[in-house]
């Protein structure tokens, strides 16, 4: 049994992704190249904004989005306490101060109330400016961006939407990717739209700050091409083998994918409803179900069930074992509030089932079985 099964999705679009990939490398074109263009008109369609711009990674994504808002040194950059840690790790890089913010109970998604405390904290303060909000769409899941746009427009922050776990995913009839200033999401192998290596991609609607990522992206080119420098930017370029390994994925996500997600996610609930706390999706949203993950009584019973999954051969994950502000990289970070009472007890509660569109229903009752024999 596969946690993520992408052998099970290899052999269900083999035919266009291997013709896709015998493609390129008949054409031996691999930077660039009518993949790469054609994906991210297919991308900027789906999620119904006017531009996107592939690159290397997720990460990276972020990082441009920071460059191209000007995050920089004595700034300070809003984000979850429960996430991964590229969230906010470019910024720390440019000198910004990442200060995080507790995540609300039901969705896990940054809390609207916690993130105006702190902001309000920093201004307080007067040591940094606040310059950028990192809305992470966690576990697929989108955030409440009814709450959270106000907020940034109030205190002029640029929003950026984190939607590396919530490709398809819909928030009040808009596709994740389709929130904030700039959206970036990530086609690592495992996320719900992934590819088979490193990939990313940006969206906005800006003509401008579009502009300034595909100079970005490539050493800070010019009107002039490569070698016409004029700003300092990176190496980071999706390939074109990647986009022709995505562009059949992609249309599987859109025609079955993520309505199967629902169909797992859906078994699940039923399975556990009034034994552990399952996922809480809001009204009007569809989660896009990158992780389903549960939340035992506590700890003791957490690490109970996964002993019992572990015996039998299932795999499970945590996402994720420790908040932001316990990690040792981020611990001289600024702290304006003493406690994150929702990330802790979500992080020390948490753990994660296999969820793929193509797990059977006989296989999903291994898993429930376990977990219920471990309860």
């Amino acid at each position: 049994m596969q946690f993520i099964d992408l052998k099970a999705q290899y052999r269900a679009l083999k035919s266009e992704i291997d013709a896709n990939i015998q493609s390129v490398l008949d054409a031996a074109q691999f930077i660039g190249g009518p993949y790469v263009t054609e994906l991210e008109a297919e991308l900027a369609a789906f999620v119904g904004r006017k531009h996107c711009v592939t690159c290397a990674n997720g990460t990276d994504a972020l990082q441009l989005a920071f460059m191209a808002a000007g995050v920089g040194e004595g700034d300070a950059v809003f984000c979850p306490d429960m996430t991964f840690i590229s969230s906010t790790e470019p910024a720390k890089m440019f000198g910004a101060a990442s200060v995080f913010c507790d995540i609300t109970a039901d969705t896990y998604c940054l809390s609207p109330e916690s993130l105006e405390r702190q902001i309000q904290a920093v201004l307080a303060e007067g040591k940094r400016t606040p310059k950028a909000v990192v809305a992470v769409d966690i576990l697929g899941n989108p955030c409440g961006y009814d709450a959270l746009t106000p907020i940034c427009e109030k205190y002029g922050l640029t929003l950026i939407e984190d939607a590396a776990q919530s490709f398809g995913a819909v928030y009040h009839g808009k596709r994740a990717c389709a929130f904030g200033d700039v959206a970036t999401t990530s086609f690592f192998p495992a996320k719900p739209l992934g590819c088979y290596g490193d990939g990313g991609a940006i969206f906005t609607d800006s003509d401008e700050t579009a502009a300034l990522f595909r100079s970005l992206c490539v050493h800070g080119k010019g009107p002039g091409g490569k070698y016409d420098n004029i700003r300092v930017g990176l190496n980071s370029r999706l390939d074109n083998l990647q986009a022709a390994i995505l562009l059949p994925k992609l249309k599987a996500l859109k025609d079955y994918e993520i309505d199967r997600r629902q169909t797992v996610a859906e078994r699940y609930n039923a399975a556990f409803a009034g034994k552990l706390v399952t996922p809480f999706v809001a009204e009007g949203c569809v989660s896009a179900w990158a992780q389903y993950a549960l939340l035992a009584r506590d700890t003791a019973q957490r690490d109970k069930i996964i002993a019992c999954l572990a015996d039998k051969g299932i795999p499970h994950m945590v996402y994720y074992p420790t908040p932001q502000h316990a990690l040792p990289v981020f611990r001289e970070e600024p702290r304006y509030q003493e406690t994150f009472h929702n990330a802790d007890d979500y992080c020390a509660r948490t753990f994660s089932l296999p969820m793929h569109p193509y797990l059977e229903e006989a296989e999903q009752r291994q898993v429930i079985d376990a977990v219920l024999e471990a309860l």
